[in-house]
């Protein structure tokens, strides 16, 4: 399975970005997919994950109401979109994805494919 992560960039705090990942190499109906982020210094977090055929979707608290994941079946790509954005938003995303959902959805270590990162910056 190779990600391919693309949408970071510069944002106003309050503003809104869209975060992509496309995602091909295999069949994906049972899936994890997964949006980590990583600021310096700090440990990799769960943003959001999902189940590519539907049916679990889950958020980090950090996150919930402001940012929703998704996916479009048509095109193979996984979304984040963003909205609300502050300054502690500002971090290098990436995607992740793993064979099959799992209850240690927010646990890094339990994934097997990751792109490679795409960086947000929330500032004024």
């Amino acid at each position: 399975v190779q990600l391919q992560a693309s949408g970071g960039g510069l944002v106003q705090p309050g503003g809104s970005l869209r975060l992509s990942c496309a995602v091909s190499g295999g069949t994906y109906s049972d899936y994890a997919l997964a949006w980590f982020r990583q600021a310096p210094g700090k440990e990799r977090e769960v943003v959001a994950a999902l189940r590519w055929g539907g049916g679990r979707y889950a958020y980090a608290d950090s996150v919930k109401g402001r940012f929703t994941i998704s996916r479009d079946n048509a095109k193979s790509t996984l979304m984040l979109q963003m909205n609300s954005l502050n300054p502690e938003d500002t971090s290098l995303y990436y995607c992740a994805a793993r064979i099959r959902w799992t209850v240690n959805w927010g646990d890094p270590t339990e994934y097997d494919y990751w792109g490679q990162g795409t960086q947000v910056t929330v500032s004024s």
